[in-house]
């Protein structure tokens, strides 16, 4: 199982995607998120087809932090069954997965 993940997320208006970006990144449950569209979408929903405007934004994270990332857009999201899915993210430059990590890391507390 790979480490980082990119985590995809649909939502009506760019304002919700800003906010769900603001969010995830100031939880610490993302190192960055992009957002773009307006894009077209397709999809069945409750039996009927429904053509519609909506913004993506794409988050990076750690497999240990998905759950937390998740849960962040749940709370976050106006949509009933949120688009949240999750890819794995295979190679790229080290470097960058290491930011990853390290921006995503659970801040530790002090005795």
């Amino acid at each position: 199982m790979s480490q980082h993940v990119e985590v995809h997320v649909t939502a009506g208006t760019r304002e919700e995607v800003v906010r769900i970006a603001d969010a995830v990144v100031e939880g610490r449950v993302a190192a960055g998120a992009q957002i773009s569209g307006p894009i077209s979408s397709t999809y069945r929903w409750k039996g009927e087809i429904q053509r519609n405007n909506e913004y993506l934004v794409l988050m990076k994270t750690t497999q240990q932090r998905l759950d937390a990332l998740v849960k962040v857009v749940r709370e976050t999201h106006f949509y009933e069954t949120p688009e949240i899915v999750a890819a794995p993210i295979e190679g790229g430059l080290a470097k960058y997965r290491d930011w990853i990590t390290e921006e995503t890391a659970e801040p530790t507390s002090c005795a």
